[in-house]
């Protein structure tokens, strides 16, 4: 089934009032295994939504094909309720895109590059007051090819959203940022946002997931293998950890604790205790026991999962 003709039954399930609505996406390069297998999501409008995964997940080529600029074998895609093959002249203007390598003029200074992306649109925002918020102005009259890649991201950030776009695609928009540009950067995402754009990101930064999305859909082996919002994603029962030193003999603290507890030294002098729910009397337990045998303990308290927890479980520990 070709892009850009699905079959009616899928074409029923596509919502176009989504910024991005992907169905069952499928893509395999000259014949080797699958890179997307099913991949389906939808992005909402004036919504941050970020694609995690690990390298290799399908990432990349996902939000290629959303942009126009591959085309999958089969499955359907829909980007503010057009195909962004065959419409893709009517949804340039209305799209911004972030590439993380590639895409800008290398010849000119980054003001100047920044100044004819705005030329392109009909109405831009404005150009010195985006400059100076993501601090191009310091580097205004460098070249592209000398800038460093902190000042290249900046930049690339300022002309994805430089045309006013209803939707914009940012890949790894934090990558290679210092921490003030970051939050200079996360700034202009959530105004973007608060103005009624759609955001889709990709990042490995799961902080920036955390602080930005609305919407975290996490894909591995070209499947989404859990969607939700941040807060949907990390619910579940909280740990509480612990600091003392190495090697504690802690199975008399576990049989005080309620049945089902596990205590398990996670790394050196952390411990943590799992399969209960934390409350203020389990808390007190762990102080007492720790008192009662004379062991100095740091940091006592309950810790909630956290979105790398959950990308970890999701998708491993192995290295790719």
């Amino acid at each position: 089934m070709a892009l850009g003709s699905p079959s009616p039954a899928t074409v029923h399930d596509v919502d176009t009032t989504a910024a991005v609505d992907v169905a069952d996406l499928r893509k395999a390069y000259r014949g080797g295994p699958a890179v997307l297998d099913g991949l389906t999501f939808r992005a909402g409008r004036g919504r941050v939504t970020a694609l995690l995964g690990p390298n290799g997940a399908g990432k990349t080529t996902t939000v290629a094909i959303c942009e126009g600029l591959r085309r999958a074998d089969s499955g359907t895609v829909r980007v503010l309720g057009l195909d962004p093959v065959a419409d893709a002249v009517a949804l340039r203007p209305r799209v911004g895109v972030m590439l993380q390598d590639g895409g800008l003029p290398t010849g000119v200074g980054a003001l100047e590059a920044l100044r004819h992306i705005a030329s392109l649109h009909s109405d831009p925002l404005d150009v010195g007051a985006l400059a100076e918020r993501l601090g191009l102005t310091g580097f205004a009259r460098t070249r592209v090819r000398r800038l460093s890649g902190g000042q290249r991201q900046r930049l690339a950030v300022a002309c994805a959203l430089v045309g006013r776009p209803e939707l914009v695609f940012l890949d790894e928009p934090s990558a290679g940022l210092d921490p003030q540009a970051r939050l200079a950067v996360w700034d202009v995402v959530r105004e973007a946002r608060g103005a009624g754009v759609a955001v889709v990101l990709t990042t490995h930064l799961m902080e920036e997931a955390e602080r930005l999305a609305d919407d975290v859909v996490v894909v591995d082996h070209g499947r989404v293998v859990a969607a939700g919002s941040p807060e949907e994603l990390t619910r579940g029962p909280a740990s509480l950890t612990f600091r003392s030193r190495p090697g504690l003999a802690t199975a008399s603290l576990a049989r005080a604790l309620p049945d089902g507890a596990e205590v398990t030294e996670t790394e050196t002098g952390r411990y943590t205790v799992t399969g209960i729910a934390v409350d203020p009397r389990v808390v007190a337990t762990v102080t007492n026991w720790c008192a009662s045998h004379d062991v100095l303990a740091e940091g006592v308290g309950p810790v909630r999962r956290t979105l790398e927890d959950v990308f970890l479980d999701l998708t491993g520990r192995t290295l790719r």
